[in-house]
């Protein structure tokens, strides 16, 4: 077993603080990485306050994860050491059923093991994510970080990144498509720029005043306030894909009339129960409303190295180890643009 210390949340009302613990030696088919970032996403704070249910405490969060290998297993062949690579939000699935055949281990049939606060099949011990110093992963469950691409703005490729990515291409956005984006935030700006670098028409639907420069310099070329009935209104029959990323409770029904005859609106940002959803403007013009995890290995592959040849990066600011509970607080207020990422070079055993 590996000595690894990291940053853990002892319970539900609880700050994070050290924590020390082992990961287990790698296996033959097993990559060891020294984690250099680790970018912060809600879920690291909704598993941390248990605000889901379910969270095994002590819990290290962290799955937007970018390291270098430091020692591979015997039969592991795609990295090599000193290879910068990436690990998101799963480290190992069954392998065998339908969804992990066709590359989308996300909807694994038999469970996904997640990077933190699952427990590995294989050995049956407790995950722990990337607030730490290393991790031992299965090679299948690692990614190339391509060349030349900012590591820190990189991270939440792994997770914002990836949740966006897959919808534009399950709904096989490209040249042409119009696409609107709900709320703007991490996952947001991300799906703003995607869209754009995919040749689309991108609109922004907010309820905040003051974002425009933001959303034109991320990709946008128009923005529309859900508050603004005339808006709405005239932006009826628009969209092909409304992505919303919006994190709360909130009201889907003036959205659905924005979009084209079999158009869709997929949820990425929020889980639990919505408002009353009226099904009329959906059954008269053929419209959906839909829901989307993350994205397989391949897709996320696929997603890296489509950043890597357009120099796509999340807008992120670097944190210390030591300041993530006063960045969780922070991003309860949204005091971020867009992403918090940690230097895990700023972690100091026992401080």
């Amino acid at each position: 077993m590996k000595k690894v210390f990291g940053y853990a949340a002892p319970s539900p009302t609880e700050d994070l603080g050290p924590y020390h613990f082992e990961r287990r030696d790698p296996r033959p088919d097993d990559v060891v990485i020294d984690i250099l970032y680790c970018g912060v996403c809600h879920s690291d704070l909704h598993t941390a306050r248990n605000d889901w249910g379910g969270t095994s405490y002590p819990v290290v969060p962290g799955h937007e994860i970018v390291g270098r290998v430091t020692e591979t297993g015997s039969a592991a062949k795609r990295f090599r050491t000193g290879d910068f690579v990436g690990v998101g939000c799963m480290v190992d699935s069954c392998g065998h059923c339908f969804s992990c055949f066709h590359g989308e281990e996300q909807y694994c049939e038999n469970g996904a093991t997640y990077t933190y606060n699952s427990i590995d099949p294989r050995d049956k011990l407790k995950t722990f994510g990337g607030y730490s110093t290393m991790i031992t992963v299965t090679e299948k469950f690692v990614l190339k970080m391509p060349d030349g691409l900012d590591l820190k703005g990189a991270a939440p490729l792994l997770c914002a990144g990836i949740t966006t990515w897959s919808p534009l291409k399950h709904w096989k956005i490209s040249k042409g498509s119009r696409v609107a984006v709900a709320g703007l935030g991490g996952l947001g700006h991300m799906a703003l720029k995607f869209a754009k670098a995919l040749g689309s028409e991108v609109t922004l639907i907010t309820r905040s005043k003051g974002k425009e420069e933001d959303a034109f310099r991320l990709g946008a070329d128009n923005v529309i306030y859900s508050t603004d009935e005339k808006q709405m209104s005239a932006a009826k029959l628009t969209f092909d894909l409304i992505i919303d990323t919006i994190p709360n409770v909130h009201d889907l029904n003036p959205y659905i009339p924005t979009l084209k005859v079999n158009g869709t609106l997929v949820l990425v940002g929020y889980l639990g129960e919505l408002e009353k959803l009226h099904t009329a403007p959906m059954v008269l013009r053929r419209r959906a409303v839909a829901g989307s995890l993350i994205g397989g290995i391949p897709e996320t592959q696929e997603m890296l190295d489509f950043c890597g040849a357009h120099n796509i990066l999340s807008d992120v600011e670097v944190i210390k180890m030591q300041d993530i509970n006063q960045a969780y607080e922070r991003m309860i207020r949204s005091d971020v643009k867009y992403r918090f990422v940690i230097d895990m070079a700023s972690v100091k055993e026992g401080k």
